[in-house]
């Protein structure tokens, strides 16, 4: 079995051992280690949050009296104590939305966003990217002066616009690819620290 494929198989068996909902658990866990993106109590709105592993990490993290919400165009199993919404984030109303259901401010927003890949980088990369903005567009409206965010990037020629986009609102904006994302990949994060508000 080639390295790469043990450690994903390690990842997926740590996920089904400790109860999360997914490996990708592991890339919040290990992103959240290095930067501090989510303190204790903290308000968080996971977009894109199907199956709902980043939900129990974040929930882990901000501890019992944290308030945290889910958004996703696909419905969510129950998680005790955290709120999910159905909604397309495409929606032009989506952020009224969100405010209508949940009437506060955030202090984290992520986003683990991926499209049905078809196989065809190009609109893969060019669909992911779009959704990527649409979810950096909502955070500008969501986010706490000061909040923390984080958003999933497919590599390629516009993810760099993402960045600077990203830097005109956030005071520190950094890259990482955590360990349990598969190194032949082409997903990192941008790591927003310090909204402008």
């Amino acid at each position: 079995m080639k390295i790469e494929n043990a450690l994903r198989d390690q990842y997926r068996k740590l996920a089904k051992d400790q109860g999360y909902r997914s490996r990708s658990a592991y890339k919040l866990l290990e992103i959240n280690n290095k930067h501090n993106l989510i303190k204790p109590n903290d308000t968080i709105l996971d977009i894109g949050c199907a199956p709902g592993g980043w939900l129990q990490v974040a929930k882990k993290l901000a501890g019992p009296d944290a308030t945290i919400v889910g958004i996703d165009i696909n419905p969510v199993n129950t998680i005790t104590g955290i709120s999910t919404m159905q909604v397309d984030i495409e929606d032009k109303h989506v952020t009224d939305k969100i405010r209508k259901n949940f009437p506060f401010s955030f202090d984290v927003i992520l986003s683990d966003l991926s499209p049905k890949v078809s196989g065809i980088w190009h609109f893969d990369h060019e669909r992911q990217i779009s959704l990527t903005l649409v979810a950096l567009q909502i955070s500008s409206k969501l986010l706490k002066r000061g909040g923390n965010a984080l958003f999933k990037i497919f590599d390629g020629s516009n993810s760099g616009y993402v960045r600077e986009e990203a830097a005109k609102i956030f005071l520190k904006v950094s890259t990482s690819k955590p360990k349990a994302s598969r190194q032949k990949s082409s997903e990192f994060y941008i790591v927003c620290l310090s909204f402008k508000g």
